[in-house]
């Protein structure tokens, strides 16, 4: 009888602990499948635990730098024959140097600016490589040096032609074109390019090595054939501008010739020769397309016609400001506003619908206007201010003076908005 009662005891203990055990393991699937189900945050690459998240406040930058780029700060693109800086907007926010870089390019992008800019310095003898762009025009001003440029157009014309320090040179979209330094001292060109977008350029070496040699060799027809298309090996540098050091004995003979003015001028704006439109202030110089061409030479009116032929073509000019002269208040009505300072220094003002910016300029430093900003420019410096402006327009530049739109507004608009009394009759 004592041994059934514990038998019996026995029983229950074991039930009992089989019944935990089996607890145990359904509440451990339980956990487990909640758990599948909604999983813990995890930490990705650069990410936070959700429970120990800090909020990612960005830093602060300065409004300024919507309109201001400091060009000297940006990454210098170096190659054999010269090199490349670049003030424009990029697809690819890691390629920025800096947030107020950043910030310039972001502006020029949001604003719908329809330009972008750069520096390019060719060594004595280097060459900017044929080359053509999908989908900008281009438009440039020749600071140092001297060059030989070449273009060729839909019809496979090639147009030669030399340009000095002084003198504008004009590349339409997608049409190929090269630029070779013929001077002994360095050639230092302004390039603005009517893009808001990340420029797109094709190099014509990058075209040939990238073509099958089959079919470069049908399309070019070499003596040699396909044979002598494999002795072209492409160079580990990039040949963007060009300076072999074996050059001497590569170029046997070169010739720079001038083609006809009637192509030249297509292409080319002597811009240092041209009218001086006088300020009080200073003296401005215009490349552009001009409704009443009465005053024009010949040449002039052969480039102006041209560039209002294509679209999203830009006006270029030139802008010098005595030392303490100012270029008064004023805005665009058609045109956004790049520029680069070549010489001096300034203070600028820029009013918009959201504020006022003030800051200064100097050697190097490129500026952007959205069209319909009033903005003046103050020369600071001993010495002249000089610049060098792209507008986006390549219709003839439409610009309002702060003194114009005052004096043009009825008296007794003028005297209800800044509660001053009117003038009588009699000056009383």
């Amino acid at each position: 009888m004592e041994k059934t009662k514990q038998w019996s005891l026995m029983s229950i203990f074991l039930v009992c602990l089989l019944a935990c055990t089996i607890t145990t393991v359904i509440g451990v699937l339980i956990v487990s499948l909640v758990y599948v189900n909604n999983p813990q945050p995890h930490s990705e690459p650069g990410a936070q635990s959700l429970q120990t998240a800090i909020p990612m406040v960005p830093k602060a930058v300065d409004p300024k730098f919507q309109f201001l780029n400091h060009l000297s700060k940006s990454k210098v693109f170096e190659f054999p024959g010269g090199a490349i800086q670049w003030a424009r907007y990029r697809n690819n926010a890691n390629d920025y140097l800096s947030i107020e870089e950043e910030a310039f390019g972001s502006s020029l992008n949001s604003q719908r600016s329809q330009m972008s800019f750069g520096t390019l310095r060719i060594k004595s003898s280097g060459l900017r490589a044929p080359h053509w762009h999908f989908n900008a025009n281009e438009h440039g001003y020749l600071v140092q040096g001297t060059a030989w440029v070449g273009v060729a157009d839909d019809g496979a014309v090639i147009t030669t032609y030399n340009v000095t320090a002084g003198q504008v040179i004009f590349f339409p979209k997608n049409t190929v074109h090269w630029i070779k330094n013929v001077g002994s001292e360095d050639c230092f060109f302004l390039l603005f390019f009517s893009t808001h977008e990340e420029l797109q350029t094709l190099d014509v070496d990058d075209v040939f090595f990238s073509t099958p040699e089959d079919i470069a060799s049908r399309s070019l027809k070499p003596e040699g054939g396909i044979n002598f298309i494999r002795t072209f090996h492409k160079q580990e540098e990039d040949q963007g501008v060009n300076l072999p050091p074996n050059l001497a004995e590569l170029v046997v003979s070169a010739n720079y010739s001038q083609s006809p003015d009637n192509f030249v001028w297509r292409y080319f704006y002597d811009l240092k020769g041209s009218k001086e439109h006088r300020f009080p202030g200073g003296i401005i110089q215009l490349a552009q397309y001009w409704k009443n061409r009465s005053e024009l030479s010949h040449n002039e009116k052969i480039f102006s016609e041209f560039l209002n032929q294509h679209q999203k073509a830009l006006t270029l000019s030139t802008l010098r400001i005595y030392n303490n002269g100012l270029r008064q208040p004023h805005f665009h009505f058609n045109a956004n506003e790049m520029g680069y300072v070549i010489n001096g220094c300034a203070k600028v003002g820029i009013i918009n619908a959201q504020s006022f910016t003030e800051f200064n300029i100097h050697i190097g430093d490129v500026i952007f206007f959205p069209t319909g900003t009033q903005h003046y420019i103050k020369s600071t410096c001993d010495e002249d201010l000089l610049l060098i402006l792209a507008f986006s327009t390549g219709d003839q530049l439409q610009t309002l003076d702060m003194d114009d739109y005052l004096q043009a507004t009825a008296d007794h608009i003028l005297a209800q908005l800044f509660f001053k009394k009117q003038k009588g009759p009699l000056g009383s």
